[in-house]
């Protein structure tokens, strides 16, 4: 049963959700220092890994799948959440810069057309980042948090599932070394974990991140022939959805 929203805020509240963000954001940081000006969408759980950057992008689009639920997550431009049916989503072709994907993969029914959907909204030259549990990791065989969840992948699955779908990817990374356990997530450990684990042991992070971008030349495998495609609609009062607490 796929990860409910209620149980993924709970989760991001908690210590260990907290230690996770953090070596997320740690890495994300690094590779996107600086959304200024640009559309950005998340599909999945984003809101905590997106927090730092809504004040500087243009505009934060959080698309959650419909078997997840919603929260109306706000900004100072108004309600930023949609329920959306990942093989058809609510947005015009070429729409965002930037495209981050979290809790979003693991357990999507239709991996490949999530996919060219994510390829189709992107524009040319625009970056994807997949972050999801890995493989390798003690996250991915943990029952205390959502990465225990679902299809984990290691780094070479997340870069075939990109490159089928179009994208080129350009940086993989991992980040949360240390094993799910709350006595472990002061900020001196999780540094010194991180630091050592990107050093001696880098294949066994507890999280997975591939970045990817959509070049111009580049087409999606198995791209559907042209045809009329119909484009889903928002539903002023999406099932799911509830108040955000301010």
């Amino acid at each position: 049963m796929r990860q409910n929203v209620r149980q993924l805020e709970s989760f991001y509240a908690a210590p260990l959700g907290g230690a996770a963000v953090n070596m997320v954001l740690r890495r994300l940081s690094t590779v996107w220092p600086d959304l200024q000006g640009r559309s950005v969408l998340g599909y999945g759980y984003c809101y905590p890994f997106l927090t730092p950057y809504l004040n500087s992008a243009k505009r934060v689009v959080l698309a959650m799948p419909g078997g997840m639920g919603g929260i109306a997550q706000r900004s100072s431009r108004g309600i930023m959440t949609c329920l959306t049916e990942s093989r058809a989503m609510p947005f015009e072709d070429a729409q965002f810069d930037n495209v981050l994907v979290a809790h979003g993969l693991e357990e999507a029914l239709y991996v490949p057309e999530l996919m060219k959907e994510l390829w189709r909204i992107t524009r040319p030259e625009g970056r994807i980042i997949v972050v999801a549990a890995n493989r390798a990791g003690l996250w991915a065989r943990s029952d205390r948090s959502p990465y225990g969840a679902g299809r984990p992948y290691n780094r070479s699955q997340l870069k075939a599932v990109l490159s089928d779908a179009g994208f080129m990817p350009t940086m993989s990374s991992g980040a949360l070394y240390i094993p799910p356990s709350k006595a472990l997530t002061r900020k001196t450990v999780l540094n010194v974990t991180e630091t050592f684990g990107e050093t001696v042991w880098p294949g066994f992070s507890g999280l997975v991140l591939v970045e990817a971008v959509k070049r111009l030349y580049a087409e999606p495998s198995g791209k559907q022939k042209e045809g009329i495609k119909s484009r889903p609609i928002f539903n002023p009062a999406p099932i799911g959805n509830t108040a955000s607490r301010k």
